[in-house]
């Protein structure tokens, strides 16, 4: 019979219609329709050769004379790093200057790779570009929260080919986090718990919608899932921000958000896919409530019209099959 979930995080609801649930490997795509990229683009504005043509570069990761990483500037930024935040309450109409930082995160000097296919260490150069930018930007006092997210795939909103992610520097905290910050604090006022580290212990107790582990991190399929083979990565260690994360704990990420793509590209043959990093805002210190993780959305379904009208979920495959049928994807 359906079911429906509620997921403790979120407090949101989740129908999980198993009278329609699809198989899990009904959910692959198929890869023969990407196409063939080139080694190197040359019209391409993120390959090597073609640096001139991006914006102010922030950061890199080197090796010798060559770049393995670049952040730069975004061309076609939704915010502008100039001016400061500005409010404006005209009756009931409330605007802010659009102020912050949209950069670009170049993963790779090849046009033609995707995180799936990296090396562990060139996935762990990425992150190091992450945790270097974010620390660096969560000083800007303008700075009320940072998104960290990678399009992969048209169907996921991505508009170039060439691997690569996005930081936004938002100056203000958007109304989503600032819910999920109010149910942390709601649980941990009545249980004394971070509701992260009692999910995550709970997941581990069960093991029954775990997709991967490693020594500092676990992957892992909700209970209550938004979608099919929706996964959360989250660190074993309580940490608020993401930027607290330790050097061996970065090169052990590395290697398990590179697993985890690498499960998708095999199992579901590269599905389009967003992920983001979800941290605390920049003014909030360490507290015992919030606790930083990664989410990862295959888009292999739609939203549509009930979605939109219920603010709901339908998930059309079980959170369990889907996490066993990922398990034994073998990487």
């Amino acid at each position: 019979m359906p079911e429906l979930r509620q997921n403790i995080v979120t407090r949101e609801w989740v129908l999980i219609a198993t009278e329609r649930a699809k198989r899990p490997d009904e959910f692959s795509g198929n890869r023969a329709d990407r196409p063939v990229l080139p080694f190197i683009d040359p019209e391409c504005p993120f390959c090597v050769g073609n640096e001139h043509q991006t914006q102010r570069e922030s950061f890199r990761v080197s090796e010798g004379n060559r770049w393995k990483v670049r952040v730069v500037l975004n061309k076609y930024p939704a915010l502008l790093p100039e001016g400061e935040r500005l409010r404006n309450i005209d009756g009931i109409y409330r605007s802010m200057s659009a102020v912050g930082m949209h950069e670009v995160i170049i993963e790779h000097p090849r046009h033609d790779v995707t995180t799936a296919l990296m090396t562990p260490a060139e996935v762990v150069d990425v992150l190091t570009a992450y945790r270097q930018r974010y620390a660096e930007l969560r000083r800007d006092n303008r700075v009320e929260a940072i998104i960290i997210f990678k399009n992969h795939g048209e169907g996921a909103g991505t508009s170039l080919q060439h691997p690569h992610s996005q930081l936004v520097a938002m100056p203000i905290v958007p109304n989503q986090l600032r819910n999920r910050i109010e149910e942390a604090i709601r649980f941990f006022d009545e249980t004394g718990e971070c509701v992260h580290c009692q999910t995550l212990l709970q997941e581990i107790n069960e093991r029954v919608r775990i997709v991967h582990e490693s020594d500092h991190f676990v992957a892992f399929i909700p209970y209550a899932a938004l979608s099919p083979f929706h996964l959360w990565i989250h660190p074993r260690r309580h940490m608020s921000s993401f930027d607290a994360i330790s050097d061996s704990e970065l090169e052990d990420l590395g290697v398990m958000l590179r697993a985890v793509l690498a499960k998708l590209y095999h199992g579901l043959n590269d599905p389009d896919y967003n992920y983001s990093i979800r941290s605390c805002p920049t003014r909030s210190g360490p507290t015992e409530y919030l606790h930083w993780y990664i989410t990862v959305i295959p888009r292999v379904t739609r939203t549509a019209g009930f979605e939109i009208g219920s603010g709901m979920y339908i998930n059309t495959a079980l959170p369990e099959e889907s996490a066993a049928y990922l398990r034994a994807v073998t990487v």
